[in-house]
């Protein structure tokens, strides 16, 4: 009985303590409060908003001559001196070290004047396969000359025996006929005498003239042939001469050829003896190595005096001191249509303290503005395009004292939307918007005088 009543007491109790929270009204100040935060809050979410793109990146240059350069060994050797320190800064031309053979075919220190007494010799060589060929040419034409005479001289003994052997049928004939009339006597004296109408002495005196016909008949033949031998001797001798005066002037000319052959085989190896002299002058040149641009010896790759070092080996990194600043970025694929050359891009340096206010470029603090320079056409070994950012000329300057390889943090610019479209963007993983400039505006202009 006792227990029942206390629970209900305490049932009256609770119901009198809810009904005095439900009747209680709230505060004034609190409701104001609350109204007053609603309202800033709504005002907040229609503020405009510039969506931007953002990517880390690195001072750069543009110019392939202005970035750190490499000094190479363009010959193997042996580091004999230095002539610099890392972080000395030098100019175009100062002696950097000086290195020393270590290949043997180039360690003879009069090599130069060996490869000099070498190309004098094989000169005076050609001079006198010159000389050679020369007198070759002045004996050819001795010859022919030679040959010219003696053709000459053998047709005009041929021309006089011809006429010879002409005359010498001519009396080859007349003593035949002459023969023949003494023959004819003859026979008619014998027969007048056998019938006894002659004399002895006349037919003895036609005898003797038969004689005589027949010795003049004889040696008149005799003559003839001769001639005609003789003239057939000639023809021979004249052939004979051709071919031995031929083979002379052959044999001139073969050594001719031969010198002269010997004159341009000469001349290539002058030639080539002249390239090596070039390239043994030229690779003393490198033993002095000099710094290829003006700026500051960033480190030494080798460690001291004695080392060797190979062809191609990186002896030290010169970085310029002066350069055209730009800033190296790198855009996801997805982005890449989103930028365009001329875009504004903020940019905030390493070591240079900014407040950034992503969508609020106004109302940020210690950036400093750029626009796009380049776009890379082919995707880079990371997955992203490579951008480059110029400074804007229309903003302030960049800082004098960035450095190369320092780190930076670049927004690009996009549209304005307001904020709670961009929540509502962020939140449904919608890509931003792509604004394309209007002709006329500042971006196309910024354009056209790069262009």
């Amino acid at each position: 009985m006792f227990l029942e009543r206390k629970t209900h007491i305490d049932k009256l109790m609770e119901f009198n303590s809810f009904a005095r929270i439900i009747t209680q009204r709230p505060s004034k100040k609190l409701t104001k409060a609350f109204v007053i935060s609603l309202i800033v809050f709504i005002v907040i979410m229609f503020l405009p908003w510039t969506q931007n793109i953002q990517s880390e990146g690195s001072v750069s240059t543009i110019s392939p001559n202005q970035r750190p350069q490499q000094v190479n060994s363009i010959i193997a050797g042996r580091i004999e001196k230095w002539y610099i320190q890392d972080g000395q800064v030098v100019q175009k031309g100062d002696t950097l070290l000086q290195i020393s053979e270590v290949k043997e075919e180039y360690l003879d220190p009069f090599l130069l004047s060996r490869v000099s007494e070498q190309i004098k010799a094989k000169s005076e060589a050609i001079d006198f396969y010159d000389q050679k060929a020369n007198t070759a040419s002045q004996q050819q034409v001795a010859l022919n000359n030679a040959l010219r005479f003696k053709i000459e001289q053998l047709q005009n003994k041929f021309k006089q025996y011809t006429l010879q052997v002409q005359s010498d049928s001519i009396s080859f004939i007349a003593s035949n006929n002459q023969l023949k009339i003494s023959t004819e006597q003859l026979e008619r004296r014998k027969q007048l005498f056998a019938a006894d109408l002659n004399s002895v002495t006349e037919l003895e005196a036609r005898q003797q003239s038969y004689q005589d016909a027949l010795a003049k008949k004889i040696s008149a033949e005799n003559k003839y042939y001769n001639g005609k031998n003789e003239l057939f001797n000639i023809k021979l001798e004249l052939l004979g001469t051709q071919q031995d005066y031929s083979e002379k002037i052959s044999k001139i000319e073969g050594d001719k050829f031969t010198a002269l052959s010997q004159v341009s085989s000469t001349e290539g190896e002058v030639a080539k003896l002249n390239n090596t002299y070039a390239n043994y002058l030229k690779r003393q040149g490198f033993y002095i190595i000099t710094a290829p641009q003006a700026g500051q010896v960033l480190r030494s790759s080798k460690a001291g005096i004695g080392e060797t070092v190979k062809e191609g080996d990186v002896l030290i990194q010169i970085v310029p001191k002066i350069f055209d600043p730009a800033v190296e970025i790198y855009i996801s694929p997805l982005d890449m249509p989103l930028i365009s050359k001329s875009q504004k891009v903020q940019l905030q340096f390493d070591g240079y303290p900014a407040i950034v206010f992503s969508g609020w470029p106004q109302a940020s603090y210690g950036i400093f503005s750029g626009r796009v320079a380049a776009i890379d056409q082919s995707i880079h070994s990371n997955g992203k395009f490579r951008v480059w950012v110029k400074p804007d000329p229309e903003e302030r300057p960049w800082p004098k004292d960035i450095k190369f390889g320092a780190g930076t943090k670049s927004i690009a610019l996009l549209s304005d939307v307001p904020l709670i479209y961009e929540l509502w963007r962020q939140i449904n993983g919608f890509p931003p918007e792509f604004y394309k400039p209007q002709a006329g505006t500042d971006k196309d202009k910024n354009a056209k005088d790069e262009k």
